[in-house]
């Protein structure tokens, strides 16, 4: 029997530092109903979609931005999000900023079954910007002081769907372009991966030239490379537009496993894209070219998971 899965990526327009939750919630919350019109069955979420990308800013105390994180889901706040989808019957995913009783920080992800259960939780392992105030850079990015990088490593869990059960996983913003993360997932047989970003459209360390449109291009690059080496689909979901100053370059996807882009956000808005994706074509990699149990070679990847950083080669000079 052919599985199906009708997919929506709810990409988001800015959210200003002066916007309250409320303003967020009320956005997602149409874009939901849109996309239970259009027949969606699960719908994606950016990164940190409850505020603005608040680590470009510097807070030299932490407690002094306790207000953008979560303690609890769903709060008052957030509350509405719940009560659509199992209004609707949809499923969603969320980034927001965590903050747990005993007083850790991450950069996490949920999917919630519209029954209002967790089905999956997630935490940022890739953290990138720095951790103390740069005054070399024009714009912040502290990614690093503001949370922790994600203890939870990279989970898969097969779970009800619309009709069907799917192999759902998450990844987070700088996550999509580490092929080790994609690897995992892919050795869990993830069929779904759920991917919210906050990306600049300028690489603000300015320490070598990169041209704008290249911004996009990686990151396309990234999530089709890892989709169609994962045997899986992905919906790569962004914010966008100009938030507080600073352009977040959108352009959300979804792709399937063959690297293929089935749909794209063309506006820097609140835009939802759907496509209906046969799950069935996870099963073409799966059994050629990225059979993994016949074709993996593990006994030569060790510097993969033995070393951080890079180290020169040795010197090859004629005799």
């Amino acid at each position: 029997m052919t599985r199906r899965l009708v997919l929506a990526a709810a990409q988001l327009g800015p959210i200003q530092k002066a916007e309250g939750r409320d303003v967020a919630v009320g956005r997602m919350v149409r874009l939901m109903e849109t996309a239970a019109r259009r027949g969606a069955e699960v719908v994606v979420f950016p990164e940190l979609a409850l505020t603005t990308f608040f680590p470009r800013w510097y807070e030299e105390d932490l407690s002094r931005a306790d207000h953008w994180y979560e303690h609890a889901l769903p709060s008052n706040e957030t509350a509405p999000l719940w009560e659509a989808a199992k209004k609707h019957g949809i499923g969603f995913h969320l980034g927001y900023a965590e903050k747990t009783p005993d007083g850790h920080r991450y950069n996490t992800a949920v999917y919630v079954h519209p029954s209002g259960e967790t089905v999956l939780k997630y935490r940022k392992v890739h953290l990138p910007g720095h951790s103390e105030y740069d005054p070399v850079r024009k714009v912040q990015h502290l990614e690093k002081r503001y949370f922790e990088p994600g203890d939870l490593g990279f989970p898969v869990v097969r779970a009800p769907v619309g009709e069907n059960k799917v192999n759902l996983g998450i990844l987070i913003c700088n996550d999509r372009r580490w092929p080790e993360a994609w690897r995992v997932l892919g050795l869990q047989q993830v069929e779904l991966v759920m991917c919210g970003y906050n990306t600049p459209s300028l690489n603000a360390e300015n320490r070598g030239f990169e041209a704008h449109h290249l911004r996009v291009a990686h990151s396309h690059l990234a999530i089709q490379a890892g989709c169609y080496q994962n045997s899986c689909f992905a919906a790569g979901v962004a914010k966008a537009g100009t938030e507080d100053g600073h352009e977040l370059f959108g352009h959300s996807i979804i792709v399937n496993p063959q690297g293929e882009i089935m749909a794209q956000a063309t506006s820097w808005d609140d835009e939802l894209i759907i496509a209906d994706c046969d799950l069935g074509m996870c099963e073409l990699g799966r059994k050629t070219i990225f059979d993994f149990a016949r074709h993996r070679r593990v006994e030569h990847y060790t510097r993969i998971v033995e070393q951080t950083g890079s180290v020169a080669p040795p010197e090859w000079t004629p005799k």
